[in-house]
């Protein structure tokens, strides 16, 4: 059986195995899925069980069942394009015929000294189960500091509000106001959404350093109980060890039909892709369907289309707490319980249509 090795059960990695099985995969080839967890985990609301509003079940999907689907639980430590090997933390090498990295991100620290660890971190399942206990274990009328005010931090500061109402919630931004890349009209409404609900946002912020118990905005010292870090991602290690051409933020140029120049049998999906769009999970999912339109045409022998469809993205949803939301919508601005509602209503379409 030849096989076709996928390398995370992201958002792009589980649409390519959603595509693939149970009809659309040849007969004598198989998939084998590596990854950390037992099942696909929901990254877009990691905030909310980093914030104690949603249970870690709440965040599962399980993957497709099907008997040419094997699965690894392990970490890889290292690709072999040139000779079509996975190194894996337990020792094993896996073989492939065809690949497709879609191993995500992690945190981007900006060379801020201490950043790394003295920080929490809700780019991972397993990290945000330590963000969420090191939150839960804040005393009483305790100072939780969050950098970064892009989406995650826009929403776990609002959701944090909510869970933790004792709190006193420090959200640091570099920019003039938070969400600064949507419209005005949409950020006032953030910025002012946490004027009113007590969160103190330091717009123009530098963070310098992180200490134990304490982070430093412009070299000046702020107390607090607990600093969590949204201020930016990278790819993960393994993808940025590899030895292929890449954008300035790390993340691998692919060719037009999203494999790797010179290496057409390794696909690089998602947060480690470099692409027009800023990642996100919708992205990913609808690089993954090309990737899988391309598949076939190489198990076909088919020649391989000179351009692809451009992604459509249908928007972008933001909560703020549970009862407020924000975003866009094409080129509307949505803000209030439309926009809660209409983010709630993804997720579940999302779960119901993966099983």
């Amino acid at each position: 059986m030849k096989k076709l090795v996928v390398l995370g059960a992201g958002y792009g990695g589980m649409r390519v195995l959603q595509r693939l099985l149970p009809n659309d995969l040849p007969k004598d080839w198989e998939i084998i899925l590596v990854d950390e967890m037992p099942y696909h985990c929901l990254k877009t609301e990691y905030y909310a069980l980093a914030a104690g509003t949603a249970s870690d079940h709440h965040l599962r999907v399980t993957f497709p069942e099907d008997a040419r689907l094997q699965i690894k639980y392990a970490t890889v430590t290292a690709i072999h394009a040139e000779d079509h090997s996975i190194q894996l933390n337990n020792g094993e090498t896996l073989a492939f015929d065809k690949l497709v990295i879609g191993l995500g991100c992690t945190d981007k620290y900006h060379g801020v000294p201490g950043a790394d660890t003295y920080t929490y971190s809700i780019q991972t399942m397993s990290a945000t189960r330590r963000t969420y206990e090191a939150l839960n274990n804040v005393r009483p009328e305790g100072v939780v500091s969050i950098v970064g005010a892009g989406l995650s931090g826009v929403e776990l500061a609002s959701e944090l509000r909510e869970s933790r109402p004792d709190l006193s919630i420090k959200l640091f931004d570099r920019g003039e106001s938070v969400m600064s890349q949507f419209p005005k009209k949409l950020s006032a409404y953030v910025q002012n959404w946490f004027v009113e609900h007590g969160v103190d946002v330091s717009n123009n912020s530098n963070i310098t350093k992180v200490e134990p118990g304490a982070l430093y905005n412009h070299d000046e010292r702020i107390e607090s109980d607990a600093v969590i870090w949204t201020a930016g991602v990278q790819p993960v290690r393994v993808v940025r060890d590899l030895d292929v051409e890449k954008d300035r933020s790390g993340r691998i140029i692919l060719t037009p039909q999203h494999f790797i120049p010179n290496h057409p049998d390794i696909f690089v999906v998602g947060d480690c892709a470099s692409l027009p769009h800023a990642p996100s999970a919708q992205l990913a999912e609808g690089q993954a369907e090309q990737i899988v339109t391309i598949l076939k045409h190489q198990w076909k022998e088919e020649p391989l289309p000179e351009e692809m469809p451009r992604i459509k993205l249908k928007g972008v949803l933001g909560s703020l707490g549970k009862k407020h939301g924000f975003g866009m919508m094409g080129e509307r601005p949505l803000t209030g319980r439309v926009a809660r509602i209409l983010k709630s209503g993804v997720l579940w379409m999302y779960k119901y249509h993966s099983g």
